[in-house]
């Protein structure tokens, strides 16, 4: 049996040797940019994080004055409901005395229920202000999820990019690179 040994040409090994040393290069630069990418990548995700967290406080604490606020004004209404009753006595009562015992409550309800009204109101128009700094807060968080989704289509890409050796997969990486660095520098805009 004659076995077939394959004979190199000089010129086959200068090409392979500069295809070896091309794709080298590429890798290297390729495996920065990924480095870099994903560097950037999760300083967006702590920022999205941090926004969403932040969300989430002030929607707690909007939440908690609406709870004080219902509070407020159920004691209202008990105060009403109190004061309705004062009336009704003093006008059904014959004594003098119990009568007016019962208009003298019945006014100073009244002054309350002003104080817990106002009170009632303002916690209300607080909640309905920490609701709004809420919402505002998550906004960049939603921006920079969908640019830490394209920073992560982007390292895909290179990766594929590697592992293919098709440079037209390096066009879609840096595009969707920038997209997603446009995204999260337009977030808190």
């Amino acid at each position: 049996m004659e076995e077939e040994y394959e004979v190199p040409s000089p010129h086959e090994h200068a090409v392979e040797e500069l295809e070896e040393n091309s794709s080298t290069g590429l890798t290297q630069k390729i495996a920065v940019m990924t480095a870099i990418l994903a560097t950037i990548g999760a300083l967006v995700s702590y920022q999205s994080g941090s926004a969403q967290n932040e969300a989430m406080f002030l929607k707690n604490q909007s939440i908690l004055k609406q709870s004080e606020a219902s509070d407020q004004f159920s004691f209202y209404q008990a105060k009403s409901v109190k004061a309705q009753l004062d009336e009704a006595v003093a006008a059904l009562s014959n004594d003098p005395q119990t009568r007016a015992r019962y208009i003298a409550e019945g006014k100073r309800q009244d002054q309350e229920k002003g104080e817990i009204l106002t009170k009632a109101r303002e916690l209300q128009a607080e909640s309905r202000r920490l609701g709004e700094q809420s919402e505002a807060k998550l906004k960049p968080h939603e921006s920079l999820a969908l640019a830490l989704s394209f920073i992560q289509i982007s390292i895909a890409l290179a990766a594929l990019t590697v592992l293919t050796r098709r440079r037209w997969l390096l066009w879609g990486s840096m595009g969707s690179a920038g997209a997603g660095l446009a995204i999260a520098a337009t977030a808190f805009l």
